[in-house]
């Protein structure tokens, strides 16, 4: 059965999909070659917290990081550890945020440096199937 959020259910939601966008904006900014992505991780979840939420995904079914971080072949929900980004490393960033009871989720694929005309390819068909 479909429940039908109320106004301000609707705006709550919206609020808590703004911090993901935002700390999404903020990662793609941040990231620099050479961080690892437990360094990502902190980042992350130092910016959410700063906006008032919490990061949902962090302990989730035992999950260790704030964000998931999904370096090269890592499909999703990877784990955030002590792997060094470089120069032509795509790189999964999966962000949920918690605020007034309510959750943001989303992801986003992005390229660090120059990357190959392949995961340029792919990172635009990803981004065109939205």
């Amino acid at each position: 059965m479909i429940e039908l959020k109320k106004p301000d259910e609707i705006e709550k939601l919206r609020i808590a999909n703004q911090i993901v966008a935002k700390t999404l904006n903020f990662l793609e900014n941040e990231i620099k070659i050479g961080m690892s992505l437990k360094q990502i991780d902190k980042m992350a979840e130092d910016y959410i917290l700063s906006l008032g939420a919490k990061p949902s995904f962090k302990g989730l079914y035992g999950f260790p990081g704030a964000i998931c971080t999904s370096l090269n072949q890592v499909c999703i929900h990877g784990i955030p550890d002590d792997k060094i980004i470089k120069e032509g490393d795509i790189l999964g960033l999966d962000v949920g945020s918690l605020i007034d009871g309510y959750y943001g989720d989303a992801a986003r694929t992005i390229a660090i440096g120059e990357v190959s005309p392949t995961d340029k390819a792919l990172i635009s068909c990803a981004k065109d199937a939205l």
